[in-house]
């Protein structure tokens, strides 16, 4: 590390060997940032309760970070006590539906919403901002930058600006009171609002914000004057050793497959072409790598699609991606809503450098059907195009038995997690 690097203190509660989308993001920018001339201090915390965990990541940690550990008091390791597979899905995200929650889901839910605003790390806020602040002088720290959800630690960031009169970035890897599972929480009418008052506040008081989509700035800029700057996901180059293709016809589905992410028409597409074509009956295999939601399976279940499974669930990041370039399709899913057009899932930028034709469904004007489009890795579809999905996939299954089923992407390099560290640095973290 040259002596004049600049110092920036990145604030995250993800981190290996957490697993999951949640980390890849600021563990990426770190690896990259010190060949911008920044070196990077990482907060994380010490005894956390990660619902998924990939020891193999700690591997890809920056022998050029500096990692500092503060304990962190956990609701989630409360609740385990009353039910420790309900904790571990609500704190994954896989809420269930509100028919099939248990009493103990429900009471969970609604504590969770209406007991820790914003979310439950929330009690690691103030023990933060007391040992970050001494941190912060001792080493002449310049940048501070906080990275939700959880957006407890937006909180960090806030009470420092105030306290150390020090540069703050707020990076929103998710919206806040528009993300997907938030009207899932049980709020009452005064934690709606406390919410709504909070996410105002952070995004008038932080120097900069980061959103990860153009209609969260869209969304943002309502809210705020503030700069707000779109630095998307990205990929990597992974060192995979290469894989052959399934022999079978694959659509693999690789992340978690939350119930509201539950395309009727996908599995109504593939039953009727199970039942009208003998040959795609036997070829074809689905494949679900990641967690995956009971009323997913049930679905599937209900249209015949059990035997063509193969659920594999959550495995190692380097095993992820050997599944993203092995199988022949790969299938992308965003709840149908309004408030998730803003939505990039982070595979996304896997799936395209995996030379693997996408299947993305969303909702109408979802941003990634732009990526998809400018990129040529992908074909989009609402929830309403079962046809034209059907067609598709019928035709994606022609040109696997012709053995020329394959991609030709465009502009890649510009998602490149390197290409994106150095969109952070000129735009956020040079001083103009």
């Amino acid at each position: 590390m040259k002596p004049e690097a600049q110092k920036i203190l990145i604030i995250t509660y993800y981190w290996p060997p957490a697993g999951g989308p949640g980390v890849q993001r600021w563990l990426k920018f770190v690896k990259y940032l010190p060949d911008f001339g920044f070196e990077p201090h990482v907060y994380i915390p010490e005894n956390p309760t990660y619902p998924i965990v990939d020891v193999k990541l700690i591997n890809e940690v920056s022998d050029e970070a500096i990692i500092i550990k503060n304990k962190i008091k956990e609701p989630y390791r409360w609740a385990s006590f009353l039910s420790k597979s309900d904790t571990k899905k609500i704190s994954s995200g896989i809420i269930p539906s509100k028919k099939k929650q248990s009493m103990i889901e429900k009471i969970m839910l609604w504590i969770r919403g209406n007991f820790f605003i914003p979310d439950a790390r929330v009690l690691w806020v103030k023990p933060s901002v007391a040992f970050l602040k001494d941190y912060i002088e001792k080493h002449q720290i310049e940048t501070i930058i906080t990275t939700g959800p959880p957006h407890s630690l937006h909180l960090i960031g806030l009470h420092l600006k105030k306290q150390c009169n020090i540069k703050w970035i707020a990076d929103f890897r998710d919206p806040w009171t528009t993300i997907g599972y938030h009207k899932e929480l049980m709020l009452n009418e005064k934690s709606e609002k406390k919410h709504k008052e909070l996410e105002k506040i952070i995004l008038n008081s932080a120097d900069k914000i980061i959103v990860t989509s153009p209609t969260t700035k869209g969304e943002f800029s309502k809210l705020t004057s503030k700069p707000i700057e779109v630095i998307t996901n990205g990929y990597d180059v992974e060192k995979v050793i290469k894989t052959e293709l399934d022999k079978k016809f694959s659509i693999a589905h690789i992340g978690s497959f939350l119930s509201d992410r539950n395309p009727r028409i996908l599995w109504k597409a593939l039953k009727e072409l199970i039942k009208e074509n003998a040959d795609f009956a036997a070829d074809f295999q689905l494949k679900l790598i990641g967690k995956v939601s009971e009323d997913v399976l049930d679905t599937i279940d209900e249209f015949k699609l059990g035997k063509f499974v193969t659920n594999l669930g959550y495995v190692s990041h380097d095993e992820a991606v050997s599944h993203q370039r092995s199988s022949q399709v790969l299938l992308l899913i965003e709840i149908n809503a309004e408030e998730t057009r803003c939505i990039i899932p982070g595979k996304l930028f896997e799936y395209m450098v995996s030379e693997r034709p996408i299947i993305a469904i969303g909702p109408k004007a979802s941003d990634f059907e732009g990526i998809l489009k400018e990129t040529n890795t992908g074909q989009f579809f609402t929830y309403y195009e079962k046809a034209q999905l059907k067609e598709t996939i019928l035709a994606h299954y022609q040109l696997y038995k012709e053995n020329n089923l394959k991609v030709y992407p465009v502009g890649l390099q510009y998602y490149s997690r390197k290409s994106l560290t150095e969109k952070l640095v000129i735009t956020c973290l040079t001083n103009n």
